[in-house]
């Protein structure tokens, strides 16, 4: 959500802000929204001031007993042009409320111009990409040959974009998840939080979900929402809250199933489980303090780049451009792991500040030491998706006979077995 009172101060700045996501000037429009509601509140105030005059002249009249029909004639008039006019007041205040909460968030100057991820920047390369001496294969095709990822039967229970997993694949979906948080929680400071996968709308248009993404996520019939990320629920703890500064940085993770309909997917990664209606993610949210949010978004960031360095995926830091950040974001790094079987880079962590994007929303604040009160910054990211990650480890780590080897954090959540193999 923007603030108004900014967009009163500089409109073109306004306008051009949006220009850099290819948006038409729209500031001028809500000038005109808001003048008329000004009017309207100062024509209430006129008549509020107007009946309480009049009331003090029929009381005078009555108590001399003298004819009152006439101002009473007047001040019920004034009574229901006031109700008509707070109406309006309410309707044009809604309108302009409806118009900046679909409008995106403004983008960092670092955050450079561009169209698709096609103009992403990369910012560095981290690990060695492994050298086969085979043909390496999709995480699909070595699931399927293990005979512990199915498709076939996730389709007869479930439909399209879903995917069973068995024995050695379940558990080590299973040990990634265990080996974040225990990552993220013991070295950097995390705090572990089991939170509802069904919010409410207040949740989600607070998280900036909706109205924009409605389309994007399932809903159930009774008005509840499945969560497209823990990011929901985490952040919007912070709802209505005002937090002491010295209690800021919250640091929050969960790990938790995530619901998307993937809306606009169709024709797009319809093999394996890159792209699913269901899946695991282990969330990172940070709510901190506007002068403290871009240290703790490269601190973010750095923290799921761990997860990716201790497994020994390579991986690519992407600065996105303007075409491809989110919504919300004003800033926003795409951590890409290589998949050899793909010969590929693909995404498997978005870390983004909104800065007081979904905090105005949610009206989330916090206390300064001089007593004033002002909005969070609230960051989100991936630290990791899941099931992508558990993706990168079989391609990296395939063997020439189809079997896997499992990374060494990973061993002692699985027993200290050393390979995945078919039995």
């Amino acid at each position: 959500m923007h603030d108004l009172r900014q967009l009163r101060l500089d409109p073109s700045g306004f306008d051009n802000a949006l220009a850099r996501r290819g948006m038409p000037p729209i500031a001028e429009a809500i000038l005109a929204l808001d003048s008329q509601r000004k009017s309207a509140v100062t024509a209430v105030q006129e008549k509020q001031t107007r009946r309480k005059a009049l009331a003090k002249e029929i009381g005078i009249l009555k108590r001399g007993k003298l004819d009152s029909s006439t101002l009473e004639t007047e001040a019920v008039q004034l009574r229901n042009d006031m109700e008509a006019l707070e109406q309006n007041a309410a309707e044009l205040d809604a309108k302009i409320h409806t118009i900046l909460s679909e409008l995106p968030n403004q983008l960092d100057p670092s955050v450079p111009d561009g169209k698709d991820e096609a103009d992403n920047l990369e910012i560095h390369q981290v690990g060695e990409r492994r050298d086969f001496s085979f043909i390496p294969l999709q995480h699909f095709e070595l699931g399927e040959a293990l005979d512990e990822m199915d498709f076939a039967v996730a389709g007869k229970i479930s439909g399209a974009r879903f995917v069973v997993l068995r024995s050695h694949l379940a558990r080590i979906e299973r040990a990634l998840g265990q080996f974040m948080l225990d990552l993220h929680t013991r070295e950097f400071g995390y705090t572990e939080v089991s939170v509802p996968v069904l919010v409410n709308a207040n949740s989600m248009y607070g998280t900036d979900k909706l109205p924009k993404f409605a389309d994007q996520s399932f809903r159930t019939e009774q008005g509840m929402w499945l969560i497209p990320t823990a990011e929901v629920s985490l952040t919007a703890m912070a709802g209505g809250e005002i937090f002491a500064v010295d209690r800021l940085p919250q640091r929050l993770t969960a790990l938790s199933v995530c619901f998307r309909s993937e809306a606009g997917a169709a024709g797009k990664d319809t093999r394996g489980m890159l792209r699913q209606h269901q899946f695991q993610k282990v969330e990172l949210v940070s709510i901190t303090t506007p002068e403290h949010s871009e240290e703790e978004h490269e601190r973010m960031t750095r923290c799921a780049e761990t997860v990716l360095e201790r497994l020994g995926i390579p991986y690519r830091r992407m600065l996105l451009c303007s075409g491809d950040t989110g919504f919300g974001a004003v800033k926003t790094y795409d951590l890409e792991a290589w998949l050899p079987g793909q010969k590929a880079w693909r995404e498997i962590s978005s870390c983004s500040n909104t800065r007081a994007f979904q905090a105005r929303r949610m009206n989330a604040r916090y206390r300064k030491a001089d007593g004033s009160v002002d909005f969070v910054h609230t960051l989100n990211g991936s630290g990791l998706a899941v099931g992508r990650t558990l993706i990168a480890v079989m391609e990296n780590y395939q063997n020439n006979d189809g079997s896997i080897t499992i990374p060494e954090v990973l061993r002692p959540y699985m027993g200290d077995e050393s390979v995945i193999g078919r039995e």
